[in-house]
């Protein structure tokens, strides 16, 4: 048996969300939706932040719920701009309302997750990473993924954002090929 992608590191709540979640493909348009807006929160940060705060993060925004966030505005904004249990970033936060809006209109279209899944041709790239030094920050997909984002009025989805994201809720497997998810997800 291999080792395990060395981002992860030794803490506890990373190990578990490498090994139970990272990388597994998500079709969930709410779950994506979270995610998303969960990774354009993370820019300048470490994801490990964002993950340590994952809870409050689903508290004060309403469990991600795009129908209930759609609706909100200043007051919501102000109090979010309050939380110390979120990244409190005015920028972010009211991304993440656009977001939600827009992700209504796509889902009444053509539903988020095949809008997104198509980006990848609706099966997970597999990578053959021999360690974490040959890892991308961005593609050809993600760079694609990025604009018809912003095209439809998500911010902070560059494709970096979008790479990382896509990484994440398996829509590349990125796991070095050591590691025992690589194979499990390949």
């Amino acid at each position: 048996m291999g080792e395990r992608c060395g981002w992860c590191g030794t803490d506890p709540l990373y190990i578990a969300y490498h090994d139970e979640e990272w990388g597994v493909p998500e079709r969930d348009p709410r779950r994506l939706f979270e995610m998303l807006i969960l990774e354009g929160f993370q820019a300048g940060l470490s994801w490990i932040t964002i993950l340590r705060k994952r809870e409050n993060f689903r508290a004060a925004f309403a469990g991600f719920h795009p129908e209930t966030l759609a609706g909100w505005g200043e007051a919501e904004v102000q109090r979010l701009l309050a939380d110390p249990g979120i990244v409190r970033h005015r920028g972010k936060i009211e991304g993440a309302l656009a977001g939600a809006r827009a992700w209504l209109r796509i889902e009444e279209c053509e539903g988020f997750s095949p809008f997104l899944w198509h980006f990848v041709s609706d099966r997970p790239i597999q990578g053959n990473l021999r360690s974490l030094a040959e890892a991308q920050a961005e593609t050809a997909e993600s760079r694609a993924m990025s604009k018809a984002l912003k095209a439809e009025g998500f911010k902070f989805c560059g494709p970096t954002i979008t790479y990382a994201f896509m990484q994440a809720t398996g829509m590349v497997n990125d796991h070095v090929v050591t590691c025992p998810s690589h194979a499990v997800l390949a």
